[in-house]
């Protein structure tokens, strides 16, 4: 494509989609090239340099007239000295730096320069800052900077991308220009388009997708929404999604884009125990990266997973964020856990194999919601978190004071059933021998035995594992549930009701005053003597229902 202008015969020719020479109309001094030495650039001309322009450590030998004539910003400079035929000025603070400078003399000379989507952007800007208008020359750079801009903006997907990554070099000026605004307001369109099917680029196909609409939002050869998007600098990327939100696009793919995006950025954070001010600068940025990405998270129900929660919540913790948006994080999982699975709470960390401490957190929260709320379904939850102790359990660098604070975190109401709970303690009793008396009484503290099914009940009374005063206390109770058996109405066992309270009695005293093993020993003999007892008691019932039915009959 040419567009060219009739009046200086300038023109701007587009070689492919992303490809632009600009061609200027000659100038007062048209160069043959120009060449670089070391760093020192050269104009290739007939006439003397009288102007040399220094960019931090580089210089450009050049011309005044030929500068001056393009450039607002150059003509003050210049004749802000002009006593002096040799001039020699300094522009630290270009946009683009030297790289782009170069086009900028290329173009002032008359030779043609290559403009792309990853320099366009640095190029308008220094356009700008060099006050290159038409108001000066007619078909001056920034008119011809433009012209390509939004030809790009508005044709290219990937392009749009690219100019928006080469913004980060000139963040202030391209925010002030608004060219990150338009690049954004151009993404969003095209990602929320409701023409249906639009073309994005060489191969993507675009179909739209929105509240009102069930399709789904796909690229016909690839993922490339999140792969996109994932590219793009926190604060343009929150740009985007705040935009979309606005557009009404769905909340679940909002929230799966984040977490896409997140995940990748994750995945590049690395923490040095070093305090340099380039690492606090780092550990800032990334604080206010977590911050924000908490703030755009999408309002409605289940548009994002409780998992994705966890690690953002996590991430938060490392880096301190405002206490504020932490505790709104966390009651914001809290609501979830009833919906969660034992997997939706496993979330990765260095030490042990799973984060068990910022569970914790969470089920208190929950708890503590769930106490001011005759709806909640705490045992639920319970059922939940007994799950998620069977799979962390065999961590052997989980410490017991993780596994005692996540067990106990809940209320005793919150479990119907113990089993579960029983063979998650066994468990990491089994993998963790070397624990003390106190931390596995801790730990059983919560366990009760009428909670335990008769099969949990007998494996329980039987495993060594368990804690001396709590294998005590279940053979105790079973005891006094046999003694309940034995005596009640229509028992033919020679023992009263009294005698079995002092023999119980005695029991408890002696048992809790020295839990030996010998002591032990002897309690299970008598209870499995009472059980052969009852067991006979029960066989003669059945006989003497037997004879009655008999002679009922006859």
């Amino acid at each position: 494509m040419v567009k060219e202008n009739p009046v200086t015969g300038e023109s701007i020719f587009i070689e492919k989609r992303n490809h632009c020479v600009i061609y200027p109309a000659s100038g007062s001094m048209v160069a043959e090239s120009v060449e670089r030495r070391n760093k020192n650039w050269f104009v290739q001309t007939k006439i003397p340099s009288d102007l040399i322009v220094e960019i931090r450590d580089q210089s450009f030998h050049l011309h005044k007239l030929s500068v001056v004539s393009r450039s607002g910003y150059l003509n003050r400079l210049v004749f802000e000295r002009n006593g002096n035929n040799y001039t020699r000025v300094q522009i630290d603070t270009i946009p683009g730096g030297a790289k782009i400078f170069e086009l900028v003399v290329k173009f002032c000379y008359g030779l043609k320069i290559k403009a792309t989507a990853s320099n366009v952007a640095p190029l308008y800007c220094a356009a700008h800052f060099l006050e290159m208008n038409d108001e000066l020359y007619q078909g001056n750079l920034i008119s011809k900077a433009e012209a390509f801009l939004s030809y790009v903006i508005l044709s290219s997907w990937k392009d749009t991308f690219r100019i928006l990554k080469s913004c980060e070099s000139v963040s202030s000026w391209s925010k002030d220009l608004h060219i990150v605004k338009r690049c954004t307001e151009a993404i969003s369109w095209k990602a929320c388009s409701e023409t249906g099917v639009s073309s994005i680029g060489d191969n993507e196909v675009l179909v739209n997708v929105t509240a009102d609409d069930t399709t789904k939002l796909v690229k016909l050869c690839g993922n490339w929404f999140f792969h996109d998007f994932s590219s793009l600098r926190i604060d343009h990327f929150i740009e985007v999604i705040s935009l979309i939100k606005k557009r009404k696009i769905k909340p679940e793919l909002v929230g799966s884009c984040i977490a896409h995006w997140t995940k990748k950025w994750i995945s590049q954070i690395t923490v040095s125990q070093e305090k340099s001010k380039d690492q606090e600068l780092s550990i800032q940025l990334q604080r206010v990266t977590t911050e924000c990405l908490i703030r755009v998270l999408p309002a409605e129900e289940d548009s994002v997973s409780s998992n994705f929660l966890l690690h953002l919540y996590k991430i938060g913790l490392i880096m301190n964020i405002n206490p504020k948006l932490k505790d709104q994080l966390k009651t914001r999982i809290a609501l979830m856990m009833e919906k969660c699975s034992a997997k939706d709470l496993l979330v990765r960390n260095s030490t042990t194999l799973f984060d068990v401490d910022i569970v914790v957190q969470v089920v208190e929260a929950y708890v503590s919601l769930a106490s001011n709320n005759p709806k909640s379904r705490m045992c639920v939850v319970g059922r939940l978190v007994n799950d998620y102790l069977a799979l962390i359990a065999r961590d052997e660098n989980l410490v017991a004071r993780s596994f005692d604070s996540l067990v106990n975190a809940l209320p005793k109401e919150a479990r119907f059933c113990d089993d579960n709970l029983y063979r998650s303690i066994d468990m990491y009793l089994k993998e963790h021998p070397d624990l003390t008396e106190e931390e596995r009484r801790s730990i059983c503290r919560k366990m009760e035995y009428h909670k335990l099914s008769q099969e949990a009940q007998i494996h329980a009374l039987k495993n060594d594992r368990l804690p001396d005063n709590i294998r005590t206390q279940f053979i105790l109770l079973e005891q006094v549930n046999m003694m309940r058996l034995l005596t009640s109405d229509g028992s033919s066992y020679q023992r009263t009701k009294s005698q079995t309270i002092m023999k119980v009695s005695s029991g408890l005293r002696k048992s809790w005053m020295n839990s030996s093993q010998t002591e032990m020993k002897a309690i299970k003999q008598e209870l499995e003597m009472l059980k052969a007892q009852v067991g006979e008691l029960q066989q003669r019932r059945m006989e003497l229902q037997q004879r009655t039915k008999k002679v009922v009959f006859c």
